[in-house]
């Protein structure tokens, strides 16, 4: 007796409700796309309006200057250049904190748009370089007309530049940016010899300098949380011993940077005073934070996860004075050109240093936290989320990374970049997670399903650290797993190393223009 047929799993319904389901899911992808699309237009409105506004406000700060509307053109460009640094460059301070879920991305935004406008406004300083770390010498450029274009050229491809950086979703330094726009139109103004080659080899040094550094310090700690801490059998006594030595680390960290880098506009105290600050900050937070840690391990579990909960606070803290002294030093990259062709219209001459007029430094304030507000989460995500996973940990170790990169290299006179710092502290935390995890658990080929190509285990072959011919070889490294997305790392590369030629070539096309047709 024949057996019935099997049932039939493309039945009529089963087929329409195939077809309704996979016609759901286009809708809830067009949905998703259109609302992100809505939300880019209206960011760019936003965006596009702060630029009216810095128009009017211009016009209102620059109304009884003669020829006011150069100054006008400049303050909006000057604005727009504020908008892209917050969109790129801020994402590095809170970053690492937002992919750790310490903040959350609005939690991130809002915290960094305040400390980024306070940095910038309390201690952005009266007076700055003009001329980008001495990159053109003011003897080269001494026409007035000439001086303004130049400026004018180098301010508007660096903004170009970071904003294409920012679609491409590469973090890049602002600073090697406008560095690089001065220098090409330094070079389109006055030839080849206006450069001062010995600063700019310098600054291609930092390129390389930067990242390593931040990467192997970050690294570094947190090989020291991993076996003195995380590994230990009882997490919860290693933490009550080791984690207010780190957050007390941090503390004088910070308060050094705060003072060299966030506060050095407005005061420039001596070595003797800096290193007594940051003693003191240690011994204080280390007397603060031993107590509350050790309340807090008390209902705590012996687990990795309520051990790095014990970071939170201290990472909040770090991504907040991270864009303090971000907005005290890099508000300089927007308004500093600004500044410079206000003095040279105003006065008549061609200045190094000028003095910052107040409206200068809000429409540069202002610019850097509407930037961030309104384009900052995407470079956010990227630096916090998709280069490698992060627990709190691990940004704890970023972020203490950047702070002490930035004093070391400021010791030994290092030009170095904080946005290279810092995503190359993420790398560095992301390949030691690769390598430990690698090495703690690397698995052997079992001979049940060895493949016939492989032939019998060599003799003598670890079983553990792997086999010795070719193929085996060949089959470890496939086996090993990828802890941090090397994409990110030749998009990052990349456009780190053609930052300052892209800018460069940018700023000398723009200068040519201005100069032919005005």
């Amino acid at each position: 007796m024949a057996l019935p047929p099997p049932p039939s799993n493309s039945s009529p319904d089963s087929l329409s409700k195939t077809t309704v389901d996979k016609d759901l899911k286009r809708i809830v992808q067009l949905e998703k796309a259109t609302s992100l699309t809505g939300s880019r237009n209206l960011n760019l409105g936003f965006g596009l309006l702060f630029l009216i506004g810095v128009w009017i406000f211009a016009t209102f700060q620059t109304g009884g200057v003669e020829n006011n509307a150069i100054l006008i053109v400049a303050a909006i460009v000057g604005g727009y250049m504020a908008m892209n640094i917050g969109a790129n460059d801020v994402a590095n301070n809170v970053g690492p904190a937002v992919g750790s879920k310490a903040l959350t991305i609005g939690g991130a935004l809002l915290i960094a748009a305040i400390f980024e406008a306070a940095g910038a406004i309390i201690a952005g300083g009266e007076v700055v370089t003009t001329i980008s770390k001495s990159i053109v010498s003011t003897e080269a450029i001494a026409d007035k007309q000439v001086f303004i274009w130049a400026m004018l050229s180098a301010l508007l491809s660096a903004a170009l530049w970071v904003n294409l950086a920012t679609v491409l979703g590469a973090p890049v330094s602002t600073t090697h940016s406008i560095v690089g726009g001065v220098m090409g139109a330094g070079i389109a103004a006055a030839g080849i010899t206006a450069v001062n080659w010995k600063v700019m080899s310098a600054i291609a040094a930092s390129w390389v300098i930067s990242p390593v550094l931040g990467g192997i310090i970050a690294a570094a700690f947190l090989a020291f949380a991993k076996f003195f801490i995380l590994y230990k059998e009882d997490k919860i006594a290693a933490a009550r011993r080791w984690v207010p030595v780190l957050v007390a680390i941090m503390a004088a960290a910070f308060s050094v940077y705060l003072v060299t880098k966030g506060l050095k506009r407005i005061w420039k105290p001596d070595p003797l005073v800096i290193t007594a600050i940051g003693v003191a900050a240690f011994v204080l937070s280390l007397a603060i934070v031993k107590p509350i840690v050790h309340k807090a391990s008390q209902q705590m579990e012996n687990r990795r996860k309520s051990v790095s909960n014990l970071f939170t606070i201290p990472l909040i803290c770090a991504a907040s004075l991270l864009s303090f002294a971000h907005g005290s030093n890099d508000v300089a990259n927007a308004v500093g050109p600004l500044a410079a062709i206000v003095s040279a219209v105003s006065a008549g001459t061609v200045a190094a240093k000028v003095t910052l007029p107040i409206w200068v430094l809000v429409i540069g304030a202002v610019g850097i936290s509407i930037g961030l507000l309104l384009f900052g989460p995407k470079i956010i995500k990227i630096v916090g989320e998709k280069i490698t996973k992060l627990d709190r940990v691990r940004a704890f170790c970023v972020a203490l990374s950047a702070s002490i990169t930035v004093i070391i290299a400021s010791t030994l006179g290092l030009p170095v970049s904080s946005t290279h710092i810092a995503v190359g502290a993420v790398f560095g935390v992301g390949f030691l997670r690769e390598f430990l995890t690698n090495r703690r658990g690397r698995p052997a080929i079992p001979n049940a399903i060895r493949p016939q190509s492989l032939g019998p285990r060599p003799v003598g072959a670890d079983v553990v650290s792997g086999e010795t011919t070719p193929l085996h070889k060949a089959i470890r490294k496939a086996q090993k797993r990828k802890l941090v997305r090397r994409r990110h790392l030749m998009t990052i590369i990349a456009a780190w190393v053609i930052t300052v030629p892209a800018s460069a070539i940018l700023a000398a096309v723009i200068f040519k223009a201005l100069e032919n047709l005005l």
